[in-house]
């Protein structure tokens, strides 16, 4: 009786054992959400921002918090946030970089989410966009499914067909690579890690992959929208903005973006741009967008200008 007992004693443990290494295997399977903290940086969006903010309160992972940082915004981004349940950093205009980076450092959350106010978002972007994270397959992530949410506004699709003429209609970012330049979610550690992004004025989300020596990662199934430029004046406003970049090649490469933008060139471009979309505003356009370079590029060399 005692073998027997002891028989089956040894099957019970041998039983509860495997059960419980089964068991440990579908835990060490399952991510664990980390907690995420949404950074939102806003320079005179009162048109946009509730859209954003809105679509961000129906999200399916749930962010412990959103930060919005006005950047010194003249209009009346501040009062509409202030009336939000989130958390808003005010700040006189340095750049979206720093404000970035300020809010990093208050953040709480172990992914750091970074969104622009001009964006909306379907219902599970952020569980879509951080789920490589949680996983451990990535340090952090893109999405390349962001469209141009005013895709029925004429200056909007002109906007897609100079910056992106590669690209099938609405879409924003490449297609081809699995890999991309800007950062839209990443383990808090390894942005802390670099010191955050670099005051390099349009193109600071880039010096991120540059410092950490990796870029993000796709996160499939992450979709969101962007409004373009709808407006001559914003088109100008924004052209400028990318004109401040610092181009390759150094001065040589401000000569060589100041010739293209000549304006015997603009309207040679305005005129193709039209035959080819059948787009009225294609020169005017063409024209403005061009002249907008042209300031940024001026104002960046002879005043040292680089934010919007």
């Amino acid at each position: 009786n005692w073998i027997h007992g002891n028989h089956e004693n040894s099957e019970g443990n041998i039983y509860l054992r495997l059960k419980n290494i089964n068991l440990g295997k579908s835990l060490s399977m399952s991510p664990i959400n980390k907690k995420t903290s949404v950074i939102i940086t806003a320079y005179n969006e009162e048109k946009r921002i509730g859209e954003c903010l809105n679509s961000l309160q129906i999200q399916d992972y749930k962010p412990i918090e959103i930060i919005v940082v006005d950047d010194g915004s003249t209009d009346k981004t501040v009062s509409f946030v202030k009336e939000q349940k989130v958390t808003l950093i005010q700040s006189n205009h340095g750049g979206t970089a720093k404000s970035r980076n300020k809010a990093a450092e208050k953040a709480d959350g172990e992914i750091l989410v970074f969104l622009d106010a001009d964006m909306t978002f379907e219902k599970d972007f952020i569980s879509k966009l951080v789920d490589p994270i949680n996983k451990g397959e990535s340090k952090g992530t893109f999405s390349k499914l962001e469209y141009v949410k005013n895709w029925e506004e004429p200056i909007a699709r002109l906007w897609n067909y100079v910056n992106n003429p590669e690209l099938p209609d609405k879409l924003r970012v490449s297609q081809i690579s699995e890999t991309g330049e800007d950062f839209r979610a990443i383990l808090k550690s390894e942005f802390d890690r670099v010191k955050g992004f670099d005051d390099t004025g349009y193109t600071d989300t880039w010096s991120l992959a540059r410092k950490l020596e990796y870029k993000p990662t796709n996160a499939p199934g992450a979709v969101y929208y962007h409004y373009n430029p709808s407006s001559i004046r914003e088109v100008f406003l924004q052209a400028v903005w990318i004109g401040r970049r610092p181009y390759k090649f150094g001065i040589l490469g401000d000569i060589i973006t100041l010739i293209r933008s000549f304006f015997v060139f603009s309207i040679l471009k305005g005129i193709l741009l039209m035959v080819r979309k059948r787009e009225l505003e294609s020169i005017l356009f063409q024209l403005v967008y061009d002249l907008g370079i042209s300031y940024g590029v001026f104002t960046r060399v002879l005043l040292g200008k680089k934010k919007k």
